[in-house]
């Protein structure tokens, strides 16, 4: 198995919330791990997701096409899903992909609706 280039921290606000901060790198070589991270927590059930992307290094496609089945999931479960800005680096691959009006995304975490 490969190592993990990312760092996960779970925050519960006990409000039907959970915060989820990654920090790192988001490559081909631990996307699956990662979506098995974001799958762990979609499994206490709440009802607003919010990921905070603030302390991401790097993030290639493989990464994006995790934070895209994310959004499909949330979408389906009725969840709501928010990101918190990211790098300039992560922020143009949302732009370059198209899909950085596909998200809601906000730059201060504490504005999460």
């Amino acid at each position: 198995m490969a190592s993990k280039s990312f760092e996960l921290t779970v925050q519960d606000d006990n409000e039907d919330t959970m915060n989820v901060a990654v920090a790192g790198a988001i490559d081909l070589s631990c996307a699956c791990d990662f979506d098995d991270a974001l799958r762990r927590v979609e499994r206490n059930a709440p009802g607003k997701l919010v990921l905070d992307l603030r302390r991401l290094d790097f993030m290639d496609s493989a990464g994006l096409s995790r934070l895209v089945a994310l959004h499909t999931r949330c979408r389906r479960a009725r969840r709501r899903l928010t990101l918190v800005r990211g790098p300039q680096a992560v922020e143009r691959l949302l732009a370059l992909a198209r899909l950085d009006d596909e998200f809601d995304v906000i730059g201060d975490p504490s504005t999460a609706r």
